[in-house]
């Protein structure tokens, strides 16, 4: 490893050597430290300045960092289809919006829809045309009528088949989209002709789904 010598330990040196070389080489090292001082004296504020840069610059990357992780994750959120309401009411009259509401969670399935539902129609079978392909339809019902099964074979026959099975154990509307459960107040059918709630349960469509015998 080289050695280094600090400007008083080139001072110290200059007591011990008396040659004219390293009083020339000492004399020079000397200016260069001299030169030193003074150039850092006359560019102190320079230097302060850019120290000030470069703490702003640090600063406003992690900002910076804090922005992009934030923004992540609305974007994740969007993506997960987070953004829709967890509950609400939708009153007599709203019957666009809380068709365009159930409809807009049918679009946002990735896999799978599930409905229990005892009052279902034809009208039940074009709302669940809106899904995604692939994505499995079924809709448990109290009891399949002949015109149901009539309406649900002509259907099959034309678009994306769904699965009906009879089911009598429920006496409320649940939607199942993926693993999530919604609790719908009124038949699908009748969105919007009375007032009905709606709410997003913590159970989910697996758990729910495991009690079906």
């Amino acid at each position: 490893m080289p050695y280094a010598f600090t400007e008083m330990g080139i001072a110290m040196l200059s007591s011990v050597l008396h040659s004219q070389v390293a009083v020339d080489a000492n004399i020079r090292i000397m200016r260069a430290f001299v030169a030193t001082r003074h150039f850092f004296a006359a560019n102190a504020q320079m230097f302060q300045r850019i120290e000030v840069i470069e703490h702003n610059q640090l600063a406003l990357t992690t900002r910076q960092e804090d922005t992009d992780k934030k923004v992540e994750q609305i974007l994740k959120r969007l993506d997960d289809n987070n953004t829709a309401p967890t509950q609400g009411i939708f009153f007599d009259g709203q019957i666009f919006d809380a068709y365009t509401f159930v409809s807009d969670l049918i679009r946002s399935a990735k896999k799978s829809i599930v409905l229990f539902d005892n009052y279902v129609d034809d009208t039940v079978l074009t709302m669940l045309d809106k899904r995604k392909p692939k994505v499995s339809a079924t809709i448990y019902t109290k009891s399949i009528t002949k015109q149901i099964s009539l309406d649900l074979a002509k259907h099959n026959a034309q678009y994306q088949p769904v699965d009906v099975k009879p089911f009598d154990k429920v006496h409320d509307r649940f939607l199942c989209i993926d693993n999530t459960v919604y609790h719908i107040g009124a038949s699908l059918k009748d969105l919007g002709k009375k007032w009905f709630s709606f709410n997003r349960m913590e159970m989910t469509a697996k758990e729910l789904l495991g009690n079906v015998k």
